[in-house]
């Protein structure tokens, strides 16, 4: 049980760091032009549906990894 443990907690580490750096290296620096006074809003709503999604897989992912450790504890 400590290894199912410790490769969820694992995964859950390496999901946040992967996930902080999409963020930064790649939402931080996105722009959007063409819309005048718009720009920032049309920007920081692209930048949030993104980071939504990205909460949303990390979630269905983890949810996968608890269901797949708990199955292999139930049968041994």
């Amino acid at each position: 049980m400590k290894f199912g443990l410790f490769g969820f907690l694992f995964v859950m580490w390496i999901l946040i760091l992967v996930g902080g750096g999409i963020t930064v290296m790649i939402l931080g620096p996105f722009s959007i032009s063409g819309f005048g006074e718009l720009d920032r809003f049309i920007g920081s709503i692209i930048k949030a549906i993104v980071a939504i999604i990205l909460v949303v897989i990390w979630i269905l992912i983890l949810s996968k990894l608890k269901n797949l450790i708990f199955r292999k504890e139930i049968k041994s």
